[in-house]
């Protein structure tokens, strides 16, 4: 049994943008990847709401992806692959930060897995990063995410850029999925289907 854990925010949660509400557990796009792997792999999904990757939010509180990940990794140990992808919220105006920062956020929850011992043996597990797709037109969030389209147009140059660094693996999510014109950062039904389908891709050319 290989075991994945997936880190992120309310997307890898599986906020449905037309609603507010949850998509069900097999929409979700870490439930795609569970049914495309079939038996044989056990899909975690650690997935948090406003989830940032290293910074605290002084307004929300507890979104710090660093703080909570070393205890995640022990509470799910031994793990084969952990995927991350986060960097959205980080978009947010209160923090203020060009998309070169935010990758190099994500760049250093990788650091903490491969200096982990999360995986079998105590060594490490494997990582894949994923750059979040670019944000659309935003509507309730606007004021929110304001300036952040065109920072997030950079994800996917800065995000390759800290994988190889780190020399873990890389999926550009904005080559296969778009952001909800509803809100212009969550994923609508079909874009977590494809996006599903392609990590579980990744995933087999990664273990197997």
């Amino acid at each position: 049994m290989k075991t994945i854990l997936c880190y992120g925010d309310s997307n890898t949660w599986g906020y449905n943008p037309a609603t507010a509400e949850r998509f069900d557990r097999l929409e979700r796009w870490a439930g795609v990847l569970r049914q495309a792997l079939g038996e044989g792999y056990l899909v975690i999904e650690e997935g948090l709401n406003g989830r940032t990757t290293v910074w605290d939010d002084p307004i929300e509180g507890y979104k710090n992806g660093k703080s909570y990940l070393i205890p995640c990794l022990e509470t799910h140990r031994p793990l084969d692959l952990v995927i991350i992808m986060l960097g959205t919220n980080d978009l947010k105006m209160r923090f203020s930060l060009p998309a070169y920062d935010i990758a190099n956020g994500a760049g250093v929850l990788v650091d903490v897995v491969q200096k982990s011992e999360a995986g079998y043996d105590d060594r490490a597990p494997q990582v894949l990063l994923l750059a979040p797709p670019p944000v659309t037109t935003l509507t309730e969030f606007s004021e929110m995410f304001a300036g952040s389209l065109e920072k997030s147009k950079r994800f996917a140059q800065h995000y390759r850029r800290v994988t190889e660094e780190y020399g873990c693996h890389f999926l550009d999510t904005g080559q296969v999925i778009v952001s909800s014109p509803l809100d212009g950062i969550h994923f609508e039904l079909e874009e977590h289907r494809k996006l599903g389908l392609a990590v579980a891709e990744k995933v087999k050319e990664i273990l197997e």
